[in-house]
């Protein structure tokens, strides 16, 4: 699959599972795709998600663009522990899925070596490899945290698996 097939397949899916598309231009990233729902585990989310068509990414673009990435995340949410209206502070929940032919194993080692939580933010790198038509993402793991990643698998599955 083409990147420019895969990244309208992720729009399509993005409309089907409630995702509005952001008209701003954040942080260099062309389309941004955003939601505020209700999780039962995590409470109040938002999130932000695009694809980046990277055929020649290396593991420091993939760091340095989902870092860039956190970056336009935070600028989107309202971070203060209690809002104004009384509400919940959303949990801000960023994906940059990089769609690539046939990724090398030390991009999908930076993917998953990735540093999620940062800055009251949790990023996730994704890469979907456009030769197999194969996600991946970050694994759920077995102790602490748990909540968070079990998110990013079930969002992975409903927007970036085509």
């Amino acid at each position: 699959m083409d990147p420019t097939q895969y990244r309208d397949a992720v729009a399509a899916n993005r409309r089907e599972h409630g995702f509005d598309a952001v008209d701003e231009r954040a942080a260099g990233f062309d389309r941004l795709w955003a939601t505020r729902e209700t999780d039962d585990t995590l409470g109040a989310v938002a999130v932000l998600a695009t694809v980046v068509e990277a055929a020649n990414v290396d593991a420091e673009t993939l760091v340095e663009t989902a870092e860039s990435f956190r970056d336009a995340l935070a600028d989107r949410v309202d971070d203060r522990p209690e809002r104004a209206d009384g509400g919940e502070s959303p949990t801000p929940i960023g994906y940059v899925t990089f769609a690539v032919p046939d990724p090398d194993a030390s991009l999908l080692d930076a993917m998953s070596g990735f540093t999620a939580a940062r800055r009251r933010t949790n990023v996730f790198p994704l890469v979907y490899d456009t030769e197999s038509e194969r996600l991946h993402r970050h694994e759920v793991p077995r102790l602490k945290g748990r909540g968070i990643y079990r998110r990013q698998a079930e969002d992975a599955k409903r927007l970036f698996e085509v």
